[in-house]
């Protein structure tokens, strides 16, 4: 048996799935379900029950996977230590991010990164999922908002202030609303995502919160769209500042109730970057976070 094939075997006791470790292996799934064969056959035992609609694996299967994961994990971290010794980062680096957020910030240090490492290339993977870092084997993700999950090591970049704001031409036909609850008389930008497209939250500067009902017929599952259509004049949208600050400087969206802070699930809003728990972090990841703070610094003074 070699380290590969003990490290695809690995994946597919992650994922259970053949196709979906192929894919991220860029191999045949068929490649992949010899790869595991032959491991069986060596080790004289099957490590894995198969039919047309699951993958699951067996008690001997459960027990090497408790012996080998560990193993491989400080080879992997081995061989990280000895890249890294040669002073600068090569290798994949895999992280993970909310599409527009990527667009906008991850692209840029993407390319710096790759013009001053030869080295180096990255796979970027640009959804609004959450990922398992672990099983997707990512090195760095990105999150938005409020952080729930605390297996993994978290740096709190900064906080995310949401505004509420529309373009000029929609505040001269409609009128801007004097109070939160005038909303109801207001198209409001919809994302239809749980407690998103239900009702928005002010907070004055005595903390008392109320909770406004919003209504509008455009729901939209994408907040860089929701933007094109608060600039198009469609309605008012709430939105984070990341996103659309350059656009209430240059005076194509204004922003409105700037005496409250607005939310619409709760007011521990921020950019997060998270990385796997592991004994040690490599180099191209480090590089990769230092350079994104950097960027994120410098694109939102």
């Amino acid at each position: 048996m070699d380290v590969s094939t003990l490290k695809l075997f690995v994946e597919v006791m992650l994922r259970r799935n053949f196709t979906e470790v192929a894919k991220t292996e860029r191999m045949a799934p068929s490649s992949v379900s010899r790869a595991i064969a032959s491991l069986e056959t060596e080790l004289g035992t099957r490590l894995f029950q198969r039919s047309t609609r699951k993958l699951e694996p067996t008690e001997a299967g459960l027990r090497y996977f408790e012996r080998i994961a560990p193993l491989l994990e400080e080879l992997t971290e081995a061989g990280m230590m000895v890249a890294d010794s040669v002073g600068r980062p090569e290798g994949t680096l895999r992280v993970s991010a909310p599409a527009v957020f990527g667009q906008m910030f991850l692209v840029p240090v993407v390319m710096e990164l790759h013009n001053k490492y030869p080295d180096l290339t990255t796979e970027l993977l640009l959804n609004d999922a959450y990922v398992d870092l672990v099983g997707e084997r990512i090195d760095v993700a990105i999150r938005l908002g409020s952080l729930s999950d605390s297996s993994y090591i978290a740096r709190r970049v900064r906080a995310i202030r949401y505004y509420i704001c529309a373009s000029p031409e929609y505040l001269k036909r409609h009128g801007a609303p004097a109070t939160p609850q005038e909303l109801a008389q207001h198209e409001c930008l919809l994302f239809p995502r749980g407690e998103y497209s239900l009702s928005w939250l002010f907070r004055d500067a005595a903390n008392n919160v109320e909770e406004v009902q919003i209504d509008g017929r455009c729901l939209i599952t994408n907040s860089e769209s929701i933007r094109h259509c608060a600039l198009s004049g469609m309605g008012l949208a709430l939105l984070p500042d990341w996103l659309v600050e350059p656009d209430i400087e240059s005076g194509k969206l204004q922003t409105l109730f700037d005496d409250y802070e607005v939310t619409a699930t709760d007011y521990d809003s921020a950019i997060w970057i998270l990385q796997p728990s592991r004994a040690y972090v490599p180099l191209k990841a480090k590089v990769f976070v230092e350079h994104l703070l950097g960027w994120c610094s410098n694109a939102t003074e």
